[in-house]
């Protein structure tokens, strides 16, 4: 299980949508992430959910990541002046439910 969560919002200028997923395909995952998940929640508009093994996994990967988004920059609309391109949240994981699922179903 996740120990670590980061989730990060951006708004992608629709010129560049095509470009944008498929940078985000080939990044290679970082060092200590179990996942990275891309969902989109409104056109144009996706949140990035990494599972990460420990917060010091992200901490060390920190400059990889900005270093890909710097990649990227150009094809996000500014969020607020306040968080520029992106919206970042984070934290560790308390729970997970899996109570949803029958017993013959597994989680991809």
């Amino acid at each position: 299980m996740a120990k670590f969560v980061n989730i990060v919002k951006v708004k992608v200028k629709p010129k560049y949508r095509d470009e944008y997923l498929k940078l985000c395909d080939e990044e290679p995952k970082f060092d200590g992430m179990i996942s990275a998940k891309y969902v989109e929640i409104a056109p144009n508009t996706f949140t990035f959910i990494g599972e990460w093994k420990t917060q010091e996994d992200i901490v060390e990967s920190r400059p990889r990541m900005i270093s890909f988004l710097d990649k990227l920059r150009h094809m996000l609309e500014e969020i607020s002046p306040e968080s520029g391109v992106t919206e970042p949240a984070s934290g560790s994981v308390i729970t997970v439910s899996y109570t949803h699922l029958r017993a013959h179903e597994t989680l991809m």
